[in-house]
């Protein structure tokens, strides 16, 4: 979901009704935002998604990176239209963002999923020893 489509959303009479029943709204969460890049300024992603109602998952280098040398600004709202364009132009080239966003999702499961695989079996591994030395 994108910030512009989020904040629509919470301005919409549906939720504003929900909201004067005290519901709140789930913040964004950004994750894995370290940057891989190297050609990229060490805090690209943390500067440039920084908007109300967002949560950021750093890591701790990216974390030391900002509090060395970010810009701590909301600039989440900004050149919306020209993203707007960029994206439309990446569709008129034949840039399938539909199939890209479906690519990186598998991606990113397949990356959260095989350590925990890994966390599931060790804790297995561990339960069954410690049974073998209570038995």
């Amino acid at each position: 979901m994108t910030d512009a489509r989020y904040q629509e959303l919470c301005a919409s009479p549906r939720w504003q009704q929900l909201a004067a029943q005290g519901a709140r709204p789930q913040r964004l969460l950004w994750a894995s935002t370290s940057t891989k890049n190297p050609a990229y300024r060490d805090v690209i992603y943390v500067e440039e998604l920084i908007g109300a109602d967002t949560v950021n998952t750093l890591p701790d280098a990216t974390l030391r990176a900002f509090r060395d040398h970010g810009l701590a600004r909301p600039t989440l709202g900004e050149g919306l239209e020209e993203a707007k364009e960029v994206m439309e132009s990446l569709e008129e080239l034949g840039v399938s963002m539909a199939e890209v966003t479906r690519r990186l999702q598998e991606e990113a499961v397949r990356l959260f999923v095989e350590p925990f695989d890994k966390l599931l079996a060790a804790i297995a591994s561990q339960s069954a020893a410690v049974r073998r030395s209570a038995a």
